[in-house]
């Protein structure tokens, strides 16, 4: 790639962030957009909130615009960069920013300049503060990168676009795969009910729990025990990797919330109300001693009665929104507790019937690792190709 033509300067000098303000509550903007709505790594804004539904806040001022890219200034290392499609109001903590001048710097070339690990890593270099760390707009300003001129700006953008559209694509697809799931599983248990399939409260389903877990102080030198974040809830799973913490406890101090075998772990709180009383499943995965945190509630079902597998695809399909209407809200965290989910029921098909359906989820589990496979593989050519462009990883 020819590089004669490319100028090293720094973002502030074509890119700016807008301090255009509007009032969430006189009907202006319809959508409000707050950090749990952007997703990392990831430039399309899949959430958002009605300003009507809440109160926000004097921090949610900041107007954007279709076309703006929104960066999250707290925890820079979660690298949340997104291009607004829409009209909406943001905390002062996020970031609108624009090109200064189109002729200089394209505006669908600014998104992939905020993508790019070298941004990411300055970013995080820039942030302060231990607990919340953030970065001002006047760190930003500062980084430097190589600027393409403008006809291959567009050619760059162009192909960065297509492979970020078609992406997106092949992820809808996958969503579309789930629901249709969820619509088959949720049909299929009305007309079990209608057929004679009966419902329980959980209190009869379960051999332990609700149980709520053990926190203590955490730290980052793998000192004491494994515990959980709440992100370790994903997909119906109890997952390790990155949402694995460590705390300063003794393991004969924790030894009652040792996560087993097929252990149902429930979110008892967060800040989006969707993701609240969502379960996953203990399959493996796990750092041996891990324990679940206060941030969860743990069930163990009757197999006999209840194959916990069933019971979590369930839960989080038909079910789960008839527990998360018993949520309560508390300084912007919605929470359930062990009462609410008691107090839940579900169907109870005959064993063979669940085995059953449990064949049919698996179907289409394949079908969607598949999908998302490719959506993995146009994501790391999305990664190659800006990392040829600007460096980095």
């Amino acid at each position: 790639m020819d590089r004669s033509g490319w100028v090293r300067l720094s973002l502030g000098t074509v890119a700016t962030a807008s301090k255009e303000k509007v009032n969430p509550s006189n009907g202006t903007v319809d959508r409000y957009v707050a950090g749990e709505h952007m997703d990392s790594d990831d430039l399309k804004i899949h959430r958002w909130g009605d300003p009507n539904e809440t109160d926000l806040g004097p921090a949610f001022h900041r107007r954007f615009r279709p076309g703006q890219v929104l960066y999250g200034s707290r925890r820079t290392y979660l690298r949340k960069v997104a291009v607004a499609d829409f009209d909406g109001v943001c905390a002062n903590t996020t970031f609108v920013v624009q090109t200064k001048d189109p002729a200089r710097l394209l505006p669908e070339f600014l998104p992939f300049v905020m993508s790019a690990e070298p941004f990411h890593a300055f970013a995080i270099a820039e942030s302060k503060g231990s607990v919340n760390p953030y970065v001002n707009w006047s760190d930003i300003e500062r980084y430097e990168f190589d600027l393409p001129p403008l006809g291959e700006q567009k050619r760059i953008a162009d192909l960065l676009w297509s492979v970020e559209l078609h992406r997106r694509s092949v992820i809808e697809s996958a969503r579309t795969l789930s629901a249709t799931r969820a619509e088959w599983f949720a049909e299929t248990l009305i007309a079990g009910v209608e057929s004679g399939w009966t419902r329980d409260s959980i209190r009869n389903l379960v051999i332990s729990g609700p149980t709520n877990g053990k926190s203590g102080r955490a730290n980052d030198e793998e000192r004491g025990v494994p515990t959980l974040s709440i992100s370790a809830i994903r997909d119906g799973l109890v997952r390790g990797g990155a949402s694995v913490k460590y705390m300063d406890v003794a393991p004969g101090d924790v030894s009652n919330f040792v996560i087993q075998e097929d252990d149902v772990l429930v979110v008892r709180g967060n800040g989006n109300k969707q993701l609240t009383g969502r379960a996953g499943l203990a399959r493996g995965g796990l750092p041996p001693g891990c324990v679940y945190p206060d941030l969860l509630i743990r069930l163990r079902f009757d197999d006999a009665r209840l194959d916990p597998a069933f019971a979590v695809e369930q839960w989080n399909s038909s079910a789960h929104a008839e527990l998360v209407q018993r949520a309560k809200s508390t300084n912007g965290i919605w929470k359930i507790n062990g009462q609410d989910i008691k107090s839940h029921s579900l169907v109870v098909p005959p064993p063979a019937a669940q085995a059953n359906m449990l064949g049919q989820i698996e179907h289409f589990t394949r079908a969607e690792s598949v999908i998302r496979s490719e959506a993995d593989a146009l994501g790391a050519l999305r990664s190659s190709i800006l990392s040829s462009i600007f460096g980095g990883n």
